[in-house]
């Protein structure tokens, strides 16, 4: 399943190049790809776990940048 979802308050291109490294080592995630551009996240994961991963994908982005939040 791929999904596309809003970041707010990504402030660092690097923080979101660690995001994206972090998100890919998930397991169950296929691919991610996180725009500080666009200030988005398209992630590809496997459909069961999909709400499990995401859980997953909000703590990595909080280690990294705190104040970022991505909007479910």
């Amino acid at each position: 399943m791929k999904k596309k979802f809003k970041m707010v308050d990504l402030d660092c291109a690097n923080c979101a190049a660690k995001m994206e490294d972090a998100i890919k080592k998930i397991d169950g995630v296929n691919d991610a790809t996180v725009s500080f551009m666009m200030q988005k996240l398209t992630i590809d994961a496997e459909d069961v776990r999909f709400d499990e991963i995401m859980q997953e994908v909000v703590a990595v982005c909080k280690k990294v940048e705190p104040d970022c939040q991505i909007q479910l």
